[in-house]
């Protein structure tokens, strides 16, 4: 995967995880929190989740919101773009 195969949206969701603002249920299907508040597309937070893009700090029960974090993956397709900006 490359960040032309994301959507400018997708992009956003990574640099919000990426600075500490996010945080993500325990879940098969997890929701995405950006500045607590609910993401308005959690399709796009499912499948940046189902891509093992981004995840939980770890650790918590089903249905607990947690810090969320990128997966090596993630961090190494945002990478680019940060040494750009």
């Amino acid at each position: 995967m490359n960040t032309e195969d994301l959507s400018f949206r997708a992009l956003a969701m990574l640099r919000a995880v990426a600075q500490g603002r996010a945080e993500i249920t325990v879940s098969s299907e997890p929701d995405l929190y950006v500045d607590g508040l609910p993401c308005t597309d959690q399709g796009t937070a499912r499948r940046l989740a189902h891509a093992g893009l981004i995840r939980s700090s770890g650790g918590g029960s089903l249905g607990c919101r947690m810090s969320a974090t990128l997966s090596e993956t993630g961090r190494d397709l945002l990478e680019p773009l940060v040494s750009v900006a």
